[in-house]
């Protein structure tokens, strides 16, 4: 690790910061033998929601709605590879919300739903994050590669930035 100690308030900032610019992950129920689908994150700045755009007749769709929610984790990796996370939350079914659509509807989730923003498969998935764990590398690919080529030479560990746990409730 650097000099530098990565805070719990950096961390988080950092894995905001970096939604915005990229905001692609994978998402899946917390739950033995389930697996994380490739799922676009919008996050409502006001009260920290994120939401997800899905066909109600997905398997991710009809599971979170089951009872009141699931445990559910958002994968993330950053376009630029300086942050990464794993975000614990509960995933439920929120429905067709027209201000929601109509606040992040754009050419690429049109092209999911043939009949646009009215298509009856159309639903909003909440996720509601409540801890997680942040990877911070400011320095990018060409830092990286530095600190593993010193590594190798020097016999030590590299800089690969810093980690913090992370409450997001």
């Amino acid at each position: 690790m650097g000099d530098k100690t990565l805070t719990a308030a950096e961390a988080e900032q950092a894995f905001w910061d970096s939604l915005k610019k990229s905001n692609t992950g994978l998402l899946g129920l917390d739950q033995p033998g389930y697996h994380a689908q490739p799922m676009t994150a919008f996050r409502e700045e006001e009260t920290g929601t994120i939401w997800f755009f899905s066909r109600d007749d997905t398997d991710l769709a009809r599971d979170a709605a089951v009872g009141s929610g699931q445990g559910a984790m958002f994968h993330y990796g950053s376009k630029d590879q300086n942050v990464w996370a794993c975000i614990h939350g509960d995933l439920s079914v929120h429905g067709a919300d027209r201000a929601i659509i109509d606040r992040y509807w754009n050419p690429v989730l049109a092209a999911w739903y043939p009949q646009g923003k009215d298509d009856p498969h159309l639903t909003i998935l909440r996720f509601d994050a409540d801890d997680g764990r942040v990877w911070v590398n400011e320095g990018g690919f060409f830092k990286f590669a530095y600190e593993v080529a010193k590594a190798n030479l020097t016999k030590t560990l590299p800089d690969a930035g810093g980690v913090a746990d992370v409450n997001l409730q």
